[in-house]
Order: C-alpha cells, then structure tokens, then sequence
C-alpha cells in the first residue's frame, strides 16, 4: 500500500509567475506535493517528470534516498538543472508522504528541529533610488533586521548599462546604511549580471562596512573566476541558488568561495541533496540562506529544512509588505506556512503542513513566459 500510484505534473499561473507542482499519490490514497524551481522553463522539467514516472510508479514511496539515486543514475547524461530540478519536486513530494504517514512534520525525519521560527530577510526594490530606500524603510518598521535590495538601477527595461546601474546601486546602499546603521544586515542581489572587474569596481564604490554581503555577482560556472573576485574585495559572498548538485556546491566550499549558500532546494535535488550539502556548509562554517523565491510548497519543504539544521541565518521570503506577488494565494493554497512579523512559524502538523485547492489551481491556466533578454547598449547581450 506505501507504493507510488500515479505522479502527475501541474502547471498553473499563480500571482505573477507560473509554478510546476508535482501531485504523487500512493496505492493508498496518500498525497505528497511537490514544487520544482526552473522558473520560466517549466515545461521542460514537466516533461522530466513525465520520464520520471513511468519507472518510479509502483515503488515503495519509503525508499526515498534510493528514488533519488536511480533518478539521477536512470540516464547516461546525468544531472544538470532540468533533471535535479524534476527530481527536487519528487522528492520533496516524497517526504511529505513519509511524514504523513507517520503523522510527524517534515523536520522531524531531518533530525528534529533546532529553531521554533525561521528568520527571514526582506526584499525590497523600486523604480527609483528613493523608492528603494523608503521600501527598505517600511520593512525595517516592520521589524525585518536583515534586508536584501533589488536595485532600481537594474530595472531599465531592456538595457542593461553596468556603470551606470552601479552608481545608482551604490548610492540606494549608502543611504540605506546612513539611515539605519551598523545593526542592519544589508545584502543586494546582482543577479549574476557583471563580470569580475564590475563586480570589483562596484565593491570599491562602496565605503568599508556599507552591505553584509553580495549576492551572485557572476554566473557560477567559474569557481576559478570567483577565485579570482575574492582577492579583489572583502565583502562576503552569498551563491549557490544556480546550484544543481552537491558537486557544483563542493569548489565553493573547499575553496571558501561563498560565506553564505544560496541553497535552492527546488533545484537542487529537494530533501535528500540539500541536507548534503547543509551539513558540508556546516563542516565549513558556512550557514545556509536558502533561496525561497516560489511558492507556498517551495516554502514549507525550506522551512522545515531550515528548521533541522544547525548553521542557518536567513530565508528570503517573497511575503512582505512591499512586494504583492500573489505566489502564496489563499485560495489555492488553503492551509500554508504562516509568517509571524519577519518569521515563518515551523509548522507541526504531519508532512509538509500545506494543502492545495486542486480544482482551483487546476483552473488557473499557465501563461507562456520568457524572461528579459536584455542587451548592452552596444546591442550585445548579456545576462538577466
């Protein structure tokens, strides 16, 4: 009766994005949701699944880590984004099985938990410098002490000009340290757009002690790049949410090239990867900050892997006040993770802690979607 049944991927619009959830039902009647990141590429990973499930259907849903190795063994061409981001949303699916058949919560088969609620860090971003700064302002009177900036100097439609977005980053950063001081954790996410002497020009535009860190300043296909960054600037790095695999993860913790992992555990390869390498990270004293940028699925499983492991500080949360994203919609998603102020409360009840409305989400129809393909203003392209 513990044997997988049918598994089924969902494609449907929520809020302003799409997302893929994974349904796996057990001989009997045992539902497990799952969510896959590869966002804006989710057809892709659908089809994955579809693969997936035509040897995965009548396994014992118990045999998770062994689900997860014959997955990721079953083709000559193993790994990359699309399949461990397939293999995520099954396995997260999978625990959430095995805790409700146990009647336990999802942290509980990862150890227990050590925290009661998960820290989260704001995002905030705006069409001008002053928007940036007065968004920041309402998440700190909200009671957030970690906030991460989009930078308003990156919203330029379909150009992307480096310097000149850099300045503005660099002035929305330097007012918001002069208002709040020393006791804001402040990040900005760079979205991999800049090369090395960007990233280290934009570095010295800043004076010593204005962010807590930078995150994804370049594409982490180079571990020997950032090698190369980290001689050039003391600020602390935060990567690791392109991560696929614990392999991708190993040269920037063996090399101390990230301070801060970005671990994605819907693209990553869901429960059984990312604890991997949480407890890496540890043996590093690297803490986790998990990337939570989907929905409420997305939220829980990082929730209660946070939860379970020793060296966390922060979650992203997508939640706040000043950004109305509509990923985490009520009638969809009936029963969710709650947010308490800055933190998410670790839910107790069995499984994952979240129940979907499946004829309202079966009824919101995906829409095609491509992200910016933004180009420099010599008409080259570069990243988004």
């Amino acid at each position: 009766m513990t044997k997988i049944a049918s598994i089924e991927p969902i494609l449907a619009r929520v809020g302003i994005r799409n997302q893929l959830l994974i349904k796996v039902t057990t001989e009997d009647g045992i539902i497990g949701w799952g969510e896959s990141g590869l966002s804006a590429r989710e057809e892709s990973v659908a089809a994955t699944i579809r693969h997936f499930s035509d040897f995965l259907v009548g396994q014992d849903s118990r045999r998770i880590s062994r689900i997860w190795q014959e997955s990721y063994r079953s083709q000559y061409f193993e790994g990359g984004r699309v399949l461990t981001a397939a293999m995520s949303a099954v396995d997260i699916a999978l625990y959430d099985i095995l805790g409700k058949r146990l009647g336990v919560p999802v942290y509980q088969l990862l150890g227990g938990k050590q925290r009661d609620v998960i820290p989260t860090f704001g995002c905030c971003t705006g069409k001008s410098v002053d928007e940036v700064v007065s968004n920041a302002r309402t998440l700190v009177e909200s009671g957030w002490n970690s906030i991460r900036i989009n930078s308003s100097g990156f919203e330029t439609g379909e150009i992307f000009d480096p310097r000149a977005s850099l300045t503005i980053a660099a002035d929305e950063l330097v007012r918001i340290r002069k208002e709040f001081g020393p006791g804001l954790c402040l990040g900005i996410d760079l979205h991999h757009r800049l090369s090395v002497a960007e990233t280290a020009s934009f570095c010295n535009m800043l004076p010593q002690g204005t962010v807590d860190y930078i995150e994804e300043p370049i594409r982490d296909e180079s571990p020997e790049a950032y090698a190369s960054l980290r001689t050039l600037t003391q600020i602390p790095f935060a990567i690791g949410e392109e991560f696929s695999s614990k392999w991708q993860a190993l040269p920037y913790l063996e090399r101390g090239l990230t301070q801060y992992m970005r671990i994605d555990i819907c693209n990553i390869g869901g429960f059984t990867e990312a604890m991997k390498v949480a407890g890496w990270s540890e043996s590093h004293y690297v803490d986790i900050m998990p990337h939570n940028p989907l929905g409420p699925v997305c939220t829980a499983a990082t929730v209660h892997m946070a939860a379970a492991v020793a060296n966390f500080s922060w979650l992203e949360t997508r939640q706040t006040s000043v950004e109305q994203l509509g990923f985490h919609d009520p009638a969809i998603f009936p029963q969710q993770v709650q947010m308490e102020g800055p933190v998410y409360v670790v839910p107790d009840g069995p499984g994952l802690g979240v129940e979907v409305d499946e004829e309202a989400i079966r009824n919101q129809e995906a829409a095609h979607v491509e992200p910016p393909h933004l180009r420099r203003p010599d008409g080259s392209v570069t990243n988004w």
